[in-house]
């Protein structure tokens, strides 16, 4: 018994090293992965945050005065030097080629803009509609109910429009004063 009971205290040893090995092994392997993937992270939201930063920037910029005035300018040069090239189709393919490039950029920096600006204020609204005591909970984060939904919830709201406006409880939409009526 005593060589039996040695044999299996051996074994479970050895196969007890034997797994502290192999998870060690995949320990190791999944802190590599995960290490990866954060660098990956990392690499998407340095991008990200570059973008956004560039788009901020840009939309101040292009949306200024001076802005269109250069973009004027350009166009005015661009017109002025036609006689010089005889209008041709080179000529013509600058501007085509140029605005073609510029227009799609816009479209990005644009839509980057509109996103953070339309996020921004459902947030703020989302706010308080949490804050006032009789505002219902259920109207917040609306943006991500259906078309359908939202159409059911604006007949709704045209329904309690119209009450408050038959019980005298809501001004109706004139827009004198209701003194002048």
């Amino acid at each position: 018994m005593a060589t039996s009971d040695l044999q299996c205290r051996s074994f479970a040893r050895a196969f007890s090293v034997a797994c502290e090995a192999k998870v060690t092994v995949l320990m190791e392997h999944q802190v590599e992965k995960l290490k990866e993937q954060e660098k990956e992270r990392d690499f998407f939201c340095v991008v990200s945050d570059a973008f956004r930063i560039i788009a901020r920037r840009s939309s101040i910029a292009l949306g200024s005065a001076w802005a269109f005035a250069g973009a004027m300018l350009v166009i005015l040069v661009w017109l002025l030097t036609g006689p010089t090239f005889h209008f041709s189709d080179t000529w013509q393919l600058i501007i085509n080629t140029a605005t073609t490039i510029v227009t799609f950029l816009m479209v990005f920096l644009i839509q980057n803009t509109q996103n953070r600006d339309a996020k921004a204020m459902h947030l703020k609204l989302d706010e308080i509609i949490r804050a006032i005591k009789d505002a219902r909970d259920e109207l917040v984060d609306l943006e991500d109910l259906s078309d359908e939904d939202l159409k059911k919830l604006e007949e709704q709201f045209k329904r309690l429009r119209q009450k408050a406006e038959q019980d005298g409880t809501r001004a109706s939409r004139d827009v004198e004063p209701a003194g002048l009526r």
